[in-house]
């Protein structure tokens, strides 16, 4: 008995050490370093700009409001900060594993990579990131939410037409 409490106890935690890193998480450990811009925007804004008219990007008409509705957090770390670049782009792959996202798009150009990850159903996408390295900067792009997926993929759809 004593042996299976041992073993509960310890898949308990890691169970929790697998889950204590997310976008929130990431962008805590890195917004107040030397040589990073960071941007959280929380729950409470996007309520506030969900009861706005429906917005349109430019004169395009691409209303932006449904996807904007549905987000519940919004995490954006810039860093120039050679001494942690390698960290925060392992720790963002980590969370990007951890989550199961699947690969929606990756592009490489002259030393950069972006990639772009969705996890979620069929139905929804329930987080979207974006990871852009190169030799000395990293961005890490998290939207947390329950986005309608024809919606977001209609959206991203447009945006890489252009």
């Amino acid at each position: 008995m004593k042996r299976i409490t041992l073993f509960l106890a310890a898949l308990l935690l890691l169970c929790l050490s697998a889950n204590a890193q997310d976008g929130k998480s990431i962008y805590q450990k890195y917004s107040d370093a030397d040589d990073v811009s960071a941007v959280y925007i929380s729950p409470a804004m996007f309520r506030l700009i969900g009861r706005l008219p429906d917005l349109d990007a430019g004169d395009e008409k691409l209303n932006l409001t449904p996807v904007i509705r549905a987000l519940s957090g919004m995490y954006i770390i810039n860093s120039s900060n050679k001494s942690i670049n390698g960290q925060l782009r392992s720790e963002a792959e980590q969370f990007i594993n951890a989550g199961k996202y699947e690969l929606l798009m990756e592009a490489k150009d002259h030393g950069e990579t972006v990639r772009m990850y969705t996890v979620g159903s069929e139905q929804l996408v329930k987080g979207f990131v974006m990871l852009a390295a190169e030799a000395d900067e990293v961005t890490f792009i998290c939207l947390d939410g329950q986005m309608p997926r024809d919606e977001f993929e209609g959206l991203m759809a447009k945006q890489m037409a252009e």
